[in-house]
């Protein structure tokens, strides 16, 4: 039953991570932003089944909660209408592309090059002391990256959202 559920909530995390992006539905941002909250809500689900339920509880009230609801005023505050919608440049998209691309690249070097962390049995089980420890010391970096990802996110929703200067 773990393996089904595990299928299940990476499918409909992939699935829904899609339609943030390219979403052939609806061409609403608030759309978008509703498929990133079934993404979260499916990667709590994956949490649970690792036995990380502070992790599960977290993710739901601060990502699904907190974070969304900011997107939302955000995108509802700019009052994005689909005809005044900014046209795709080219050299936009190159510079986005080579930025991901570079981005990609330092992450997989300092991933080669990183020694391989010892591996502990994990002792999250009701406690969240060793949790933080392990958040701010082995797992600094996907933690840094998280919070870049975010930030990016609440850039390119003001970018995607500014009007279009005549």
């Amino acid at each position: 039953m773990q393996d089904a559920l595990f299928y299940i909530f990476a499918f409909l995390t992939l699935i829904c991570g899609f339609l943030v992006i390219a979403n052939p539905f609806s061409r609403n941002p608030v759309t978008s932003a509703m498929f990133l909250v079934l993404a979260i809500v499916a990667l709590a689900g994956l949490f649970v089944l690792l036995h990380a339920f502070f992790l599960a509880a977290v993710q739901v009230l601060v990502y699904a909660g907190a974070v969304m609801v900011l997107f939302l005023f955000v995108i509802m505050l700019l009052d994005l209408k689909a005809e005044e919608r900014r046209k795709v440049r080219a050299l936009g998209v190159v510079g986005g592309l080579v930025c991901a691309g570079a981005i990609l690249a330092i992450f997989l070097r300092s991933l080669l090059q990183a020694p391989p962390p010892a591996s502990e049995a994990p002792s999250l089980e009701g406690g969240t002391a060793r949790l933080g420890q392990l958040l701010f010391t082995e797992y600094l970096l996907p933690f840094e990256i998280v919070s870049v990802l975010l930030l990016v996110a609440i850039i390119g929703v003001v970018l995607l959202s500014r009007k279009e200067l005549k």
